[in-house]
């Protein structure tokens, strides 16, 4: 008997434990479903969040019947959704539709009356007219061709005083702005953008990487020898890492430094970059040792001033509205579906996400989610104007993940708009939006004032003519003691 319930006791315990550890293993698959997407809190803390993009397809060249990718370098989506594939390896470009079927490859041009081929190409735009430009990095040129793929011009080594001799071009990275300006980002190129006109003449540099060191490396550099100067490091500005431009032809820039890894440059080159957000648009926050720091390879920029910055080194995707706020994260190294070997470009195709590996040869779709969809069009629906429909857009992106700071802010930017200062300052608290905070408040205090002007004023007066009476009273009260007195 005393046997029989230690058995079943022990089969109790066997039944419990199975249990718990059916429990915990939903959880973590639920976790790692999840586990790129978080958002930093205002303190910093990495708090949870709810996917905004999950990886839908993996393409490469067997499953697009173009042969195997060799070194993919660079993509560009056009506005009618062609997508412009540059196979390095290959020396070839290749054009798909929008359901990864091709559509033509080039790989050869005729110039001077000789066919010419490209050579190590590592980047490339296409402009709304279809014109094509190739930065044609083994030839040290840039290839203009026209919308039937013919020779416009070729853009070799500039001469000018601006440029050190001897000067080697070696174009990376292009983008050109509806003027038809060039702007190349070029190999050992410290001074910022190289800047061709239309006839592809170089014109000058723009938006210069700035040098950041300390006085105290500065003044210890001042009283080292000469063999301990040999062995600090050169304060010498670092190379874009890659640009991007937008519609209204700002460029958007990354860099590998520590400071100021996303850059967007006026007209003068000026940084005009908004940073409301937490912390500045730079990726991960905090990194392991082992990790290292965040390696910005490429940017994306689409409309509503959103923007997403790619990082190689964790090969995640951050994506932030045009105030700088963090929106969501993506992405990862491993061998899934939505991890990547050696991400090298990101590049946007209506509202899902392309990413190129190198390594690979292979490009990932993703798609939003619910949660991701609601957030872009809330975004969206504030940068068009629409307060009513970012309110609402907002609340509901809360509704599904309560720890999205920003959001508050953006109801309590919406409701300024819509004059409900009052309320927007209790969502300005709830997201430690100081300066919203602040300006809400004065808003509200202005609009209190409007609003009882005429009942503060007659209050006013009624108090002074009260003031008035009371002393005019005990006045005259004194004066008739001071007589009894006396008498």
């Amino acid at each position: 008997m005393l046997i029989g319930r230690l058995q079943a006791k022990v089969y109790l315990v066997i039944a419990l434990c199975c249990l718990i550890s059916m429990g915990i293993g939903g959880t973590i698959a639920k976790a790692a479903d999840d586990a790129g997407s978080y958002n930093y809190s205002f303190w910093g803390n990495t708090v949870a969040a709810p996917a905004a993009y999950k990886a839908t397809s993996l393409w490469n060249g067997e499953s697009m019947g173009i042969g195997p990718l060799k070194e993919p370098s660079d993509l560009h989506v056009t506005a009618d959704k062609q997508i412009y594939l540059l196979d390095t390896g290959n020396n070839r470009v290749v054009i798909l539709n929008q359901k990864f079927e091709l559509v033509r490859m080039i790989t050869s041009y005729v110039h001077e009356g000789k066919e010419e081929t490209f050579q190590n190409p590592q980047g490339l735009f296409v402009t709304d007219e279809k014109q094509l430009f190739v930065a044609d990095t083994g030839n040290q040129r840039v290839v203009h061709l026209d919308q039937d793929d013919k020779l416009v011009k070729v853009i070799e080594s500039p001469e000018s005083e601006l440029l050190q001799d001897p000067f080697k071009f070696e174009p990376i990275r292009l983008v050109v702005d509806k003027a038809q300006r060039i702007y190349v980002m070029a190999a050992g190129v410290f001074d910022g953008f190289m800047e061709f006109n239309a006839n592809g003449e170089f014109t000058s540099f723009i938006g210069a990487n700035r040098v950041f060191f300390s006085p105290v490396e500065h003044f210890w550099k001042m009283l080292s020898t000469q063999a301990q100067r040999s062995q600090m490091v050169m304060f010498t500005p670092t190379e874009f890492s890659n640009l991007d431009i937008n519609d209204e032809g700002f460029l958007y820039a990354t860099n590998s430094q520590m400071q100021n890894n996303v850059r967007k440059l006026n007209a003068r080159g000026g940084d005009i970059l908004r940073e409301e957000g937490y912390f500045p648009p730079e990726g991960d926050i905090r990194f392991m040792t082992a990790d290292g720091p965040t390696r910005l390879v490429d940017i994306d920029v689409t409309d509503s001033e959103i923007y997403a910055i790619l990082d190689a080194n964790k090969g995640r995707i951050f994506t932030y509205n045009g105030d700088g706020h963090f929106m969501y994260v993506f992405g990862g190294i491993g061998n899934q579906l939505g991890e990547f070997h050696t991400p090298v470009a990101i590049e946007r195709i209506g509202d899902d996400y392309l990413i190129l590996d190198k390594r690979l040869g292979e490009i990932t779709v993703f798609q939003s989610t619910e949660y991701g969809r609601t957030l872009n069009e809330a975004v969206r629906s504030y940068y068009k104007g629409d307060e009513e429909q970012a309110n609402l857009l907002f609340q509901q992106t809360i509704n599904m993940n309560a720890n999205l700071e920003f959001a508050y802010a953006g109801i309590g930017k919406a409701l300024i708009r819509q004059g409900d200062y009052g309320e927007a300052m209790k969502y300005f608290k709830q997201s430690m939006d100081q300066k919203g905070y602040s300006k809400a408040f004065l808003l509200y205090r202005k609009q209190v004032l409007r609003e009882h002007f005429t009942a503060i004023m007659t209050g006013m007066l009624g108090l002074v003519i009260v003031a008035l009476f009371i002393t005019k009273y005990r006045k005259k009260k004194g004066g008739r003691q001071v007589a009894s007195i006396e008498q």
